[in-house]
């Protein structure tokens, strides 16, 4: 899943469970349905990844798309807990979206035998989280 900087779902690859995640990551970028605006050099956009992406055909891909790399190596990130005490991780906003999303059954619990279905309900449940994020709700 890709989200944007507050949690909002912008892109979804799905795979089996037994693939690394770093070959999911072309699948994940060319699913955003929106156009990009084009990288400028002083507004770079930049993709904040876990270490499973510290791979060079990863660094590789973001150049191609224009994207700056922020992937944390092993034990970076623990490191920088311990130093400073208000510090928090950027991958925090996709783990909260996945937690939004176990809140649908039809996630959580997989029912549908069908792959198109699943995919189809994954579809749905981002299209609910993007839309009450939008405070249309109230």
């Amino acid at each position: 899943m890709l989200t944007e900087a507050a949690g909002v779902p912008v892109g979804l690859a799905v795979d089996g469970a037994n693939r690394n995640d770093f070959k999911m990551a072309r699948a994940a970028i060319e699913s955003i349905p929106v156009e990009r605006p084009d990288p400028e050099e002083e507004g770079a956009q930049g993709l904040c990844l876990d270490k499973g992406f510290d791979y060079p055909e990863v660094y590789a891909l973001l150049a191609e798309f224009g994207f700056t790399a922020h992937i944390r190596a092993r034990g970076e990130e623990a490191q920088a807990l311990k130093r400073r005490a208000g510090f928090k991780a950027r991958r925090w906003v996709v783990e909260r979206t996945h937690s939004w999303m176990n809140r649908f059954r039809g996630i959580l619990i997989r029912w549908n035998k069908k792959a198109e279905n699943y995919i189809a309900m994954l579809h749905f449940a981002l299209a609910m989280i993007a839309y009450r994020a939008s405070g249309l709700f109230g």
